[in-house]
């Protein structure tokens, strides 16, 4: 037996519970008694809002794709050999492409129409593809992440079939992506935003009261502060294993010059105690795209979980309508 329309969820890459078909930002349905902006469609929307909304989609969907397009164009006319980076770069460019054309894009049409104008399965589809976007180019950027904490912390490992084991953790991360979204089938489906209002839109149903806090929690977790644990640890050993390395080219510095080989002081240690300029080079590009993923997320996802789980939030929020 479904709950009631309160506990129905439709919102921006289907984490959202603070915005109703109507705009509002609440997740009651229009029609109980919460005001609206023109003062007789119960159903309508914030005009004002939306184009805002659009505006923003818009401009996410066109720098998404020309970005990574440009990526990958780069990658393809570039002379050198394919190493483990390019491959993860690579993949990380085309889960975006995912990210960009199965959510934003679906989304911006969303944000037009107004309402979900299709059948039941292809809303079903589309909440299903929004979700394993996100999956693929989060887990993907830890894959890559991880593989510089094996050629970092673990040198000798990148000997034993580097190409191998980097294939197996694309096409796991992959895999697991459409695993991970797959509840995206059960939870939302296309219903009427009201019983007996006859106006349809592609919403999430919940079986408990507490089935909202539990999806967002789900996806805040599996989506934002697992990887982030995964990416902080990884990047502790890794800052831990670069300042061994300088520490110990110190000191055999202050004993005497070895060879020069284009290594961290252009002085050559030892084959697997130093840390090669190129992997520095990779692991300051990895950073970046991390520290960008957080700093990007960060504001979205604690603003969910606070919608959910702070009542008093959500008050303050109706009190405004």
């Amino acid at each position: 037996m479904r709950t009631p329309d309160s506990a129905q969820l439709r919102g921006w890459g289907n984490l959202s519970v603070l915005l109703s078909p109507s705009g509002d930002p609440t997740m009651e349905t229009p029609g109980n008694g919460t005001a609206h902006p023109n003062g007789s469609d119960p159903f309508a929307r914030n005009e004002e809002v939306a184009q805002m909304e659009i505006m923003v989609l818009s401009i996410t969907f066109v720098v998404a794709v020309l970005g990574n397009v440009s990526v990958l164009l780069a990658m393809y006319n570039t002379k050198k050999k394919t190493s483990r980076m390019h491959l993860f770069i690579k993949h990380l460019s085309l889960a975006d492409l995912v990210v960009a054309f199965f959510q934003v894009l679906p989304q911006l049409c969303w944000e037009i129409t107004f309402r979900f104008y299709g059948p039941d399965f292809l809303c079903r589809i589309v909440k299903h593809l929004q979700v394993m976007g996100m999956f693929a180019s989060t887990y993907m950027m830890v894959m890559m992440t991880l593989d510089r904490y094996i050629a970092i912390c673990h040198p000798l490992k990148t000997l034993q079939q580097p190409t191998k084991r980097s294939y197996i953790m694309i096409v796991s991360t992959w895999m697991c992506s459409l695993l991970l979204s797959t509840p995206q089938y059960f939870i939302f489906s296309l219903s009427e935003i009201k019983n007996g209002s006859e106006v349809y839109d592609c919403w999430a149903h919940f079986v408990e009261p507490w089935g909202a806090k539990a999806y967002i929690t789900w996806i805040t977790v599996g989506i934002f502060l697992l990887p982030v644990v995964i990416l902080v640890v990884c990047y502790s050993f890794i800052c831990h294993s670069i300042w061994k390395n300088i520490k110990y080219k110190k000191r055999k510095t202050m004993a005497g010059p070895a060879g020069k080989n284009g290594l961290i002081g252009k002085n050559s240690v030892s084959s697997v105690t130093t840390i090669s300029r190129a992997k520095l080079r990779t692991v300051k590009m990895t950073f970046v795209i991390v520290l960008a993923y957080v700093v990007c997320w960060a504001p979205f996802f604690t603003v969910q979980m606070w919608s959910v789980w702070d009542e008093k939030f959500q008050w303050i929020l109706r009190t405004q309508q």
